[in-house]
Parts: structure tokens; C-alpha cells; sequence
């Protein structure tokens, strides 16, 4: 068995999580109030509400409730000074290693539910692609960018 990264991201998560799931059940009540209209209109059959009432509350079971406890549960990271390592995933569970030497920049995102919670989300940008840290407080995060700028300066000039 391996060893788990050591740092995981603000609880706080859970809460922006559980706010996008809720806005996520929003829009399929829309829907599902489209097809009450429908229903009522043109004589559809009644059982087709039960369904949309069923969809709705499985939704709301799993986006707000189920997968961002077992997203924030899952979700780990460890820097290093060679490397940075992530696991993430909610059923298949991720793990990457992304090297220092590899590392090109390391930006800081903060949309506007970001920003209320004071959360950050750091994206490590390498060659092929960009690796991201979401949901870090304000301050780990504004750290945690320097660090990994500085040691990714340091592997750079060893090479």
C-alpha cells in the first residue's frame, strides 16, 4: 500500500462544492418545472412527474451531498522538493507525480464564490498540460505558489 500525500485542501470546499451542486439541482428543477407546464398542457402522462421529482431528488442526494464529501475526502497533495504529488478522484482514484524540472509557472485562480470563501485554486502549468489545486485558503495558497515557483527555479538551474 502506498502513502497518501500529506496536505489536503480547505474544508471549506465542501461548502463551494455543495453550493455548485445545489446550483446544478437549480437548473434541473427549471427543467422539471418546464415538464410540470408541458404535462398540464397538453395532457402528457402524470407518471412523468414522478420521474422528474425522482431525478430531482437523486441529484440533489448526490451533487450536494454525496460526491463533494467523497471529492474533499479523496482530494490530497504534497510538494516536495522534486516533486509535486496529487491524488484526486471520486470512485477511480487519481495519483500524479508532476516533477519540479517540468514545471514552467504556477498561477492562482479566484472566481467569485472563490473569493467569498477566501479560497484559491493553484494551476501548475507544464509542457503538456496544467495540473490544478483547487479550494486552498488565501494564504496556503499564496505560499504554496511561491514555493513551488522557487524550488521549480531551483530544479531548473540543477539541470
Amino acid at each position: 500500500m502506498w502513502k497518501e500525500p500529506a496536505q489536503r485542501i480547505s474544508r471549506k470546499a465542501l461548502t463551494l462544492w455543495r453550493i455548485y451542486g445545489a446550483i446544478q439541482v437549480g437548473v434541473t428543477t427549471l427543467l422539471a418545472v418546464g415538464l410540470i407546464v408541458t404535462v398540464l398542457l397538453w395532457n402528457w402522462p402524470s407518471w412523468l412527474l414522478a420521474i422528474a421529482g425522482g431525478i430531482i431528488l437523486f441529484e440533489s442526494l448526490f451533487s450536494v451531498w454525496l460526491i463533494p464529501s467523497l471529492r474533499w475526502k479523496r482530494w490530497r497533495y504534497e510538494v516536495t522538493d522534486q516533486d509535486i504529488e496529487l491524488q484526486y478522484g471520486i470512485f477511480i482514484i487519481r495519483r500524479t507525480l508532476v516533477p519540479m524540472i517540468r514545471v514552467q509557472h504556477v498561477d492562482t485562480e479566484q472566481g467569485p464564490l472563490l473569493r467569498k470563501y477566501k479560497l484559491s485554486t493553484i494551476s501548475i502549468s507544464t509542457a503538456a498540460t496544467v495540473h490544478k489545486i483547487p479550494a486552498l485558503d488565501e494564504q496556503e495558497a499564496e505560499e504554496l505558489r511561491q514555493s513551488i515557483s522557487s524550488l521549480a527555479r531551483v530544479a531548473e538551474e540543477d539541470v
